[in-house]
């Protein structure tokens, strides 16, 4: 007898397994094992190796984004309005699209011989813009599969810190490793980055990353089951809504700048270590003590949310982080221990935001729900998808422009005048992201641990009536606190 598929769910769900928090954390580490390379090595590989101008590398990352604007929203349309198979919703998206990323990847760090600048920087659009489409058309269906595996809300706080950890092994190849092998010593001594042993290196991580999301795909579960939408809503109508959301747009503006802050210290602490501090090996060491506070929180993590509350642990970790980072400007050390003490107490305030982010995702898309009486998951996550986006547009401008101010030219050894601005810049602006953070959870993200337990029953509620309406009347209320 053939073996049936079961259906998903509908309605609140509750108890999930170990098995599901571990298959959808795979999804993240799949995606990481990619999307860190961008963080660690691609700027550097159009520096470096294709010798691009920096200033041309932050249009392109502009252009890429102004795409991104008309294609993440596209996609979350897509997902919406797709018919539920047997697989669900949002799985099939991971098991097909996961090809097409890696071949892209791969594509992206391939070095033509014989091209021109011009050459190589045509090239370069056309292999980061396809990278980006296959990175949305697979991550915009992952993140928004949170809200179908459960309702419960500790349960979404657990999915949320395995995720964490899943992007966070996900990112260690690429942040830890291959700085370790990639690097090769020129006649003259210096450590320069060799384009062969890098694409090597994307070969096998592009491969492994297809086989890791078969494995999120198998072992991941769709239970909550949407009811079919009577009508169709405009993706505008949609957004507009999205728009008079406030937690959902503080939670935007402070992931955003949370990518912005990872994407861009990867990126220019990967030129810390190799000008400043003149030891590109050590750079492997940055991942270890940021994400390492994240294990020594695991255990706590979950009493400390249920006691202070999501927003307020998050608010207060990014107001630590930021005052690491101040002690680093003020300390201007030469001491790569010292340097790596600031950015262990830096990874312990983030941990509590990268941690805890998923879940504020899915608190705010139910909460988007209530207000509207309408439940897009694909476009709610598209939206903040995008904002992710210019985050990482964010860190590319900050981390070109960077290289451009301080004058710095990959051809040639950089002067004590050049390494000295870069650690500035390279301590400054993650400061000022981080107060911002700190500013955006704290003062304008209003769903406190007291207002989440005011809202537990009508999140309870549109879980399990039959058409997720709410009431004109409740939504009106909740629009105006």
């Amino acid at each position: 007898m053939a073996r049936q598929n079961k259906p998903p769910y509908s309605g609140p769900t509750y108890g999930i397994k170990l098995k599901d928090k571990v298959g959808y954390a795979l999804g993240d580490t799949a995606g990481l094992l990619t999307f860190a390379l961008v963080g660690s090595f691609l700027q550097m590989f159009y520096t470096d190796v294709l010798f691009i101008d920096p200033n041309k590398i932050t249009i392109l990352f502009f252009v890429a984004r102004i795409w991104d604007a008309v294609n993440d929203p596209m996609m979350g349309a897509i997902i919406d309005r797709r018919k539920i198979g047997p697989s669900g919703k949002f799985r099939p998206f991971l098991r097909y699209g996961s090809v097409f990323l890696a071949a892209f990847a791969v594509l992206m760090f391939t070095e033509i011989p014989g091209l021109s600048e011009n050459g190589y920087l045509v090239f370069a659009y056309i292999s980061y813009i396809l990278y980006g489409m296959a990175y949305t058309a697979v991550n915009i269906p992952y993140g928004s599969m949170a809200s179908v595996i459960t309702t419960d809300s500790q349960e979404r706080s657990s999915l949320s810190m395995f995720r964490s950890i899943g992007a966070g092994l996900g990112g260690l190849p690429a942040q830890i490793l291959l700085p370790m092998l990639v690097y090769t010593v020129s006649d003259e001594g210096v450590k320069y980055l060799d384009g062969s042993k890098l694409f090597i290196g994307v070969v096998i991580l592009s491969v492994l990353s297809v086989i890791v999301y078969q494995l999120c795909y198998k072992m991941s579960a769709e239970r909550v089951k949407p009811e079919p939408v009577q009508r169709k809503t405009k993706v505008s109508k949609t957004v507009k809504a999205l728009l008079k959301n406030r937690p959902f747009l503080a939670l935007c503006i402070a992931s955003m700048l949370l990518i912005a802050v990872q994407q861009f210290t990867m990126t220019i602490y990967n030129y810390l270590f190799k000008d400043y501090f003149a030891k590109p090996e050590l750079y492997s060491l940055v991942t270890v003590f940021t994400y390492l506070p994240m294990a020594i929180l695991l255990p706590i993590m979950q009493p400390t949310v249920k006691k202070f509350g999501k927003k307020e642990a998050c608010a207060a970790g990014m107001g630590l982080a930021f005052v690491a980072n101040i002690v680093l400007l003020v300390l201007r050390t030469k001491s790569p221990a010292v340097f790596f003490v600031c950015c262990f107490v830096s990874g312990l305030g983030m941990s509590f935001f990268v941690l805890e982010v998923w879940a504020l995702v899915t608190d705010v898309i139910d909460y988007q729900e209530i207000l509207s009486g309408q439940r897009d998951e694909g476009t709610s996550y598209s939206f903040f998808s995008f904002t992710r986006k210019l985050g990482q547009t964010l860190a590319g401008v900050l981390g070109t422009q960077v290289l451009s101010w301080i004058e710095y030219d990959a051809k040639t050894v950089s002067t004590e005048a050049v390494t000295e601005k870069m650690y500035t810049w390279s301590a400054a602006l993650p400061a000022i992201m981080c107060l911002g953070m700190a500013l955006s959870l704290g003062l304008w993200y209003n769903l406190s641990k007291k207002k989440l337990e005011k809202l537990k029953p009508e999140f309870d509620r549109i879980h399990s009536s039959s058409d997720g309406a709410v009431s004109e009347d409740n939504a009106k209320k909740e629009t105006s606190e």
